[in-house]
């Protein structure tokens, strides 16, 4: 039997051809949770809306389709359809999400009982491994790690895989910023998160499992999608345009490459040998994200170090 939880909570998934991802994980998450399930289906293809559409049919969820205007606008558009049929509280998972009803319910009651802070599980993989604890943030190299912090107070960013937050707070955010088309959406939520006074939370003692590449196009396989290159590198530099000054916006920029190295090798070595398109994509990504954040300059105000207010907050600098 699951947790109670606060009425009014929903469930929000951007499902991107995953009806079959949908019917294998969201139909046990929420079953017997009691929660509102707003699915948003952004398939190019009539058949997988139409699948989509009918799997929600049968379980009474509300199926909103939408064009693919990105990971961000997705949950958004979804956001908007929950809270205007009463959602006070907010659940965003990823199709291929394993999570039981009951870590959703402790998830929601969660941000109910504690409306200033959002809230994510500890994520593994299917082997066991860890995929998500916590973000941190190298501002000096403009690098990511998902498994990097041993407590709440060193955790700079929450992952949109699997990340609740109150009504009040995501209102208060505005939601993602959609112009973050895919990947670093969360990391830039979480930054304007912690310089609006929000806390972020890693629930240590609450776990699910990520089927990592599910919704990829080489899923089975070590190699990511072209797209999964490409908005890697152009988002990181446009996070650094809206959140770093010159000098930090340059510094980032001189790293481009071995950023963008590390992000080709997540997909093997392997894939190398079939062909450049991974290259290529991270190339086009760099190069865009190099011209984003040359025409571009923060929105927060900055400190002496160059970083924003968002950057200070996010590494426990201020409180």
């Amino acid at each position: 039997m699951s947790a109670p939880i606060p009425a009014h909570a929903a469930v929000l998934v951007v499902s991107h051809r995953s009806s079959d991802l949908l019917a294998r994980h969201l139909a046990a998450t929420v079953d017997g949770l009691d929660a509102d399930v707003v699915v948003v289906d952004n398939s190019p293809d009539d058949d997988e809306r139409s699948a989509t559409v009918a799997l929600g049919a049968s379980r009474g969820w509300h199926v909103v389709e939408s064009p693919n205007d990105g990971f961000g606008a997705g949950v958004n558009l979804a956001a908007r359809h929950a809270l205007a049929r009463g959602a006070r509280s907010l659940l965003m998972v990823n199709p291929d999400l394993s999570l039981s009803s009951s870590t959703a319910a402790a998830l929601l009651a969660d941000v109910r009982a504690r409306p200033d802070t959002l809230v994510a599980p500890v994520v593994l993989r299917a082997d066991g491994s860890t995929w998500f604890s916590g973000g941190t943030l190298d501002l000096g190299l403009g690098r990511t790690r998902a498994t990097g912090t041993a407590g709440d107070d060193d955790v700079a960013w929450l992952s949109g895989a699997c990340l609740a937050v109150s009504d009040d707070a995501w209102q208060l955010l505005a939601g993602f910023d959609e112009r973050y088309f895919l990947y670093w959406e969360d990391v830039d939520l979480s930054w304007r998160a912690r310089a609006a006074g929000l806390r972020l939370a890693v629930r240590r003692d609450l776990t699910t499992m990520h089927e990592v590449g599910g919704t990829q196009e080489h899923a089975g396989s070590r190699r990511r999608s072209d797209m999964y290159y490409e908005q890697n590198c152009r988002n990181r530099l446009m996070f650094a345009a809206h959140h770093l000054d010159g000098a930090g916006r340059r510094r980032w920029s001189r790293h481009s490459i071995g950023w963008g190295r590390a992000v080709v090798l997540r997909g093997g070595r392997r894939q190398l040998l079939r062909g450049p398109g991974p290259l290529l994509a991270v190339t086009r990504g760099t190069l865009s994200g190099l011209r984003y954040a040359r025409r571009r300059r923060p929105a927060w105000p900055l400190d002496a170090t160059g970083a924003t207010g968002a950057a200070r907050a996010a590494t426990g600098e201020v409180g």
